[in-house]
């Protein structure tokens, strides 16, 4: 009897600590259409009905109008051209990718890409699959996990005849081939997102920015294929 007392006394002045569970992190990485997306709308969500809010760590970091080799750090330019990497976009999130993980313990990391729509109107598309594949390769070596998840989202139909972004098709082509080239990998279909009422209130019709609703879809579509290469 005096033993329980005892050690029920202990517990209410040190109660025994639950163990937290190993995190799944989410890296949502990009130009506009990643940048204008909200995950808190329908991305996150989403994730927290699979996985539990406190068992998910979303980091975010987009910027509008940016080619990949604001990531990529041995980005080449094509022949001809003469233009350099200037990673400095990678380093600014990697620095909040580093600062969540501080004190996380991950079960899986998971990189969500939607970029590609600069790089389409610059007519770099020849080095774009090469970008791509060495970006991935430089999480994987950064962050010390091999089994990255990687989710694309491909360029939308926007310009489907490369009138105003030349290189477009090459860069969609490659979003897609990449999203199937391995098991790690997807890709999120865009056509149907650029139509309707935009962010600002204003009609869009297969605009290059998606629409108030595109965006919400866009996080539930990311989200859904996120979670099955998780649970692959």
């Amino acid at each position: 009897m005096l033993f329980n007392l005892l050690l029920t006394t202990l517990l209410l002045i040190n109660p025994i600590e639950k163990e937290k569970e190993a995190k799944h992190l989410f890296i949502l990485s990009g130009q506009s259409n990643m940048e204008l997306l909200d995950p808190d709308e329908s991305f996150r969500p989403a994730l927290e009905d699979e996985f539990g809010a406190e068992n998910i760590l979303i980091v975010k970091d987009a910027w509008g109008g940016q080619p990949i080799r604001r990531w990529y750090k041995k980005w080449k330019a094509p022949k001809g051209k003469d233009i350099a990497a200037q990673p400095d976009l990678y380093d600014s999130l990697m620095q909040k990718v580093e600062l969540a993980m501080a004190t996380e313990e991950i079960q899986s990391i998971t990189f969500l890409w939607m970029q590609g729509e600069r790089d389409a109107r610059e007519e770099l598309g020849e080095v774009y699959e090469k970008s791509l594949k060495g970006l991935y390769k430089q999480l994987q070596k950064d962050l010390g996990e091999k089994n990255i998840n990687m989710v694309i989202g491909r360029l939308s139909d926007f310009d489907m005849n490369n009138e105003r972004y030349p290189h477009w098709t090459m860069v969609r082509d490659i979003h897609q081939k990449l999203g199937e080239s391995k098991e790690k990998f997807s890709w999120v279909d865009t056509d149907d997102l650029n139509d309707g009422i935009g962010i600002q209130g204003t009609p869009v019709e297969n605009d290059l920015h998606y629409s108030e609703k595109g965006y919400k879809v866009f996080g539930e579509r990311l989200a859904e294929e996120a979670i099955k290469l998780i649970k692959n």
